[in-house]
């Protein structure tokens, strides 16, 4: 094969052939993928619910510390059904090459996403492949779609929150954020910044199972972080007090964001969950997190409140209160 894509590649001839199996098929083999059809057969899936989610990725620079543009499209994928109380199972992928691309980046990133689909415990059964002329994809973008299913009983939203329900974090805030910054810029600050990326769906279901019936809402802190999902959740008409001093920031993080200007409770999360559960049940989901190796860091950061409805409070460490506000603007763009 050529050492670099080729708008041949996505011509539909045999270059695109070889490609399909040297690249992808090989990588991603499973019965379902094997058969190549134009769409992919499911078996019969479990009781519950359906769940589909849908995602697109540019995060530049393609490698970063901790993860890249391969690992993070599987795990951003994965997350957006386990937090939705779904058991993630199918994954599709459809990859944009730009024209020039060294074929020793594209097999890297599609060793990443095979490797990460199997930590994830899903199969990739489908997907699609085109290329651009240079200069017009910024070497490679990937969008994902995602089939997973919720269990019966199995019922969250931000519309369930209770007063005096406990917020929960399973982790410190802000790493994929300032670690993707820091290798897009090229700056060194002499510490072990790396991105959280990582597949939630086992963490997840470990707190479902710890407090059923009892977890109200979940939500990954993706783009516009920490503060921009409380913020979505107190629009559902309940106030949320938050500890800041409660919420696990790593120095290097706090050191950064220092320097850069940036607030680390705005910064992007690729393997953090923020749920809210019933009060009674807070210990046992707080110890179900910190049971698992993405939750040894867990925290109960605050409560939901009937006090200021539909607004996000801070509580700062010297007994001030100050007002959440949603993301403006792009704080850190293409950070996935």
């Amino acid at each position: 094969m050529s050492e670099t894509i080729l708008l041949a590649h996505g011509s539909g001839g045999l270059l695109t052939h070889e490609l399909l199996r040297e690249v992808f098929l090989s990588r991603f083999d499973n019965p379902l993928l094997a058969e190549l059809g134009d769409a992919a057969t499911l078996p019969p899936l479990p009781p519950g619910r359906l769940a589909l989610t849908t995602d697109s990725y540019v995060v530049q620079p393609l490698f970063f510390p901790g993860s890249d543009i391969g690992r993070l499209a599987v795990c951003g994928t994965v997350n957006d059904l386990a937090v939705s109380g779904a058991t993630p199972l199918y994954l599709t992928c459809g990859f944009i090459l730009e024209e020039g691309l060294p074929l020793e980046t594209l097999v890297r990133v599609v060793d990443s996403m095979a490797a990460t689909a199997r930590e994830a415990g899903v199969q990739i059964v489908t997907g699609d492949t085109k290329v651009v002329e240079r200069g017009a994809a910024d070497g490679l973008f990937i969008n994902t779609a995602g089939v997973g299913v919720i269990p019966p009983g199995v019922e969250l939203g931000p519309a369930h929150m209770q007063p005096g329900d406990a917020v929960l974090i399973n982790g410190t805030v802000g790493d994929h954020g300032i670690a993707v910054m820091l290798a897009r810029e090229g700056l060194n600050f002499h510490a072990d910044l790396r991105s959280d990326c990582a597949p939630l769906n086992g963490l997840s279901a470990a707190v479902l199972e710890a407090a059923p019936g009892s977890v109200r809402c979940m939500r990954d802190a993706t783009r516009g972080g920490l503060a921009t999902v409380l913020c979505e959740w107190a629009e559902s008409g309940m106030g949320l007090e938050i500890e800041e001093r409660a919420v696990p920031v790593r120095e290097e993080v706090r050191a950064a964001c220092e320097f850069l200007g940036l607030d680390p409770f705005y910064a992007a999360n690729e393997g953090k969950v923020v749920m809210v559960v019933a009060a009674a049940a807070a210990e046992a989901a707080l110890a179900a997190l910190r049971a698992q190796p993405l939750g040894r860091d867990a925290a109960l950061i605050g409560r939901v409140t009937a006090e200021h409805a539909g607004r996000v409070v801070l509580r700062t460490p010297y007994g001030a209160r100050r007002v959440v506000q949603m993301l403006t603007g792009a704080q850190l763009p293409r950070i996935c």
